[in-house]
């Protein structure tokens, strides 16, 4: 008799994860772990003042967290689906012991450390990857990944975006860490009009970065719009926090207000792959 894939996979469900397929036992299909989500949750959770799950990534963190806690990395009681700050000290030791370090080691997934992770536990769909770490836009430092979003954003103005700072660099105090990795760039707005200005903070948004307008009155710097790319693994701690203050609605300053942009320039929540699937 002839065998379906469905025929077998729901044999395997109800037998335990075991059917026949010509006379010998057959494995049920391994778990889906969506990288995106887990992303998401390992930029929204950690902040928080509790260990509420982010709306469509808890399944997918908890595959990951039963892997970390099946090779002694994470205790039992923090596999509760919650991408909190016990998950990211425990899958930075993941990624020590395959030898990274740095910002390879800092607790979000990259989609090697994960596929690994996952070797005979789960399978990973929908990864994200940052490219090359040595790329440009304008003469700035940026990977891959942020220069292509870059462009999008860019394409849909009539100006031009001007990189006053790029990712990967540390030489701006008042930055508070977060252009130390990637993902995160400045843009000089001084020859926008104010309506330039909110237009391209739209732009930004809208192809997955976090980007706020910033004004001398919040702190030691010009007006400039600064951008956080949602989902970057390679993202410092203080621009994760960022993305967590954006997907709340603030402003991703450290009195953590209200987000100040206007509404007509807001758009819904999204990251670069959902933004090129949609």
């Amino acid at each position: 008799m002839r065998r379906t894939r469905r025929w077998v996979l729901a044999t395997a469900a109800a037998a335990g994860g075991q059917t026949v397929w010509g006379g010998g036992p057959a494995r049920a299909a391994l778990p889906v772990v969506d990288m995106e989500m887990v992303l998401l949750a390992a930029q929204v959770d950690p902040p928080k003042p509790d260990t509420g799950l982010t709306p469509g990534a808890g399944t997918h963190v908890l595959e990951v967290e039963r892997a970390l806690q099946a090779k002694g990395l994470l205790a039992a009681g923090s596999v509760d689906g919650h991408y909190g700050t016990s998950t990211v000290s425990a899958y930075a030791a993941w990624q020590r012991s395959l030898g990274y370090t740095g910002m390879d080691a800092n607790g979000i997934p990259g989609p090697t450390s994960l596929t690994r992770l996952g070797e005979g536990r789960f399978s990973v769909t929908r990864p994200v990857s940052t490219g090359s770490r040595t790329d440009s836009y304008g003469g700035k430092r940026v990977n891959t990944r942020t220069r292509n979003m870059l462009s999008a954003a860019d394409a849909m103005l009539s100006w031009s975006l001007t990189l006053s700072q790029g990712s990967y660099t540390s030489s701006n105090p008042s930055s508070a860490g977060t252009h130390d990795g990637g993902g995160v760039v400045d843009i000089s707005v001084t020859s926008m009009t104010t309506t330039q200005r909110w237009q391209t903070v739209k732009a930004l948004r809208t192809v997955g970065f976090a980007a706020w307008l910033r004004n001398p009155s919040q702190g030691d710097w010009p007006y400039h719009i600064h951008a956080a790319a949602v989902s970057d693994p390679d993202l410092s701690g203080p621009a994760r926090n960022q993305i967590h203050d954006y997907y709340f609605g603030r402003n991703g300053l450290a009195n953590h207000a209200a987000d100040d942009t206007p509404t007509a320039y807001r758009v819904p929540f999204t990251w670069w792959e959902k933004y090129n699937r949609g």
